[in-house]
């Protein structure tokens, strides 16, 4: 299948294909023409790329762990397994960053809203 086609089937724009294809994650065969040609099982590999970049792994993370889902063994498999749990212990420490940041912002919220009250119970009404 072209690239547009394969793009088409997965949801991802043809741009983002030939970024994977630049980043080593994707590979295709090329026409006389030099038309990019991708087989059936690229369907699968673009949705399992797109899975770990939604996951936040970088391409080059995504390109260490990648040999345990070629070919995996017990050194490729250790390896991508060492990765994943630091990215996720990362993502963890990102969440978490994230989650004081939203209850410093809810704190706020409340403090602002309260003072609004306040504000308006001593402004009197003229009507």
């Amino acid at each position: 299948m072209r690239i547009g086609e394969l793009a088409e089937r997965t949801g991802v724009s043809v741009r983002s294909l030939r970024y994977y294809e630049e980043q080593g994650l994707l590979s295709s065969e090329r026409s006389a023409g030099g038309h990019r040609h991708y087989t059936e099982q690229e369907i699968d590999r673009v949705e399992y790329l797109q899975r770990l970049y939604s996951a936040g792994l970088s391409s080059q993370t995504i390109l260490r762990v990648l040999p345990c889902l070629e070919s995996p063994n017990g050194e490729t498999s250790d390896a991508a397994f060492a990765h994943l749990v630091t990215e996720r212990d990362k993502l963890r420490e990102h969440i978490g960053g994230l989650t004081r940041t939203l209850e410093s912002l809810d704190e706020l919220i409340t403090l602002n809203r309260a003072r609004r009250d306040r504000l308006d119970e001593a402004t009197p009404d003229v009507t």
